[in-house]
């Protein structure tokens, strides 16, 4: 069993940066895949980018490549996703999600956190 817990959203202007916490419990989460995905109103939930258990594979959404990054510490049970050069259109609330699978771009991940809502003024 694994609990998320996502921290670090808020407002941001146009071109600007906010990192993403997502830390987990438990003394396994080395062993997951992490994903980052986000839903805004209306629409359906999307892949962000996922990293994987040792944090050597990393993969992202081709509308964050080169603005985004995801990395993860181990040993503190977090994994993060630092937002560079945001944009009005990346309003939308972010989730983290584990699983012990490759699930990586799919909705398929067994652990959800609750989410951090990120709003990106233009």
């Amino acid at each position: 069993q694994v609990q998320l817990v996502e921290s670090g959203g808020g407002l941001v202007q146009a071109g600007g940066s906010l990192r993403l916490s997502c830390a987990a419990s438990g003394r396994t989460f080395s062993s997951y895949n992490m994903g980052w995905f986000r839903q805004a109103p209306g629409k359906e939930r999307e892949f962000v980018a996922a990293i994987s258990w040792s944090g050597s594979s990393t993969d992202y959404a081709d509308f964050v490549k080169g603005r985004f990054t995801v990395s993860r510490d181990n040993a503190k049970n977090t994994v993060y996703l630092q937002m560079n050069s945001l944009k009005p259109e990346d309003t939308a609330v972010y989730y983290c999600a584990a699983d012990l699978r490759y699930a990586w771009r799919s909705t398929n991940y067994a652990y959800w956190g609750q989410g951090t809502q990120v709003t990106v003024s233009s």
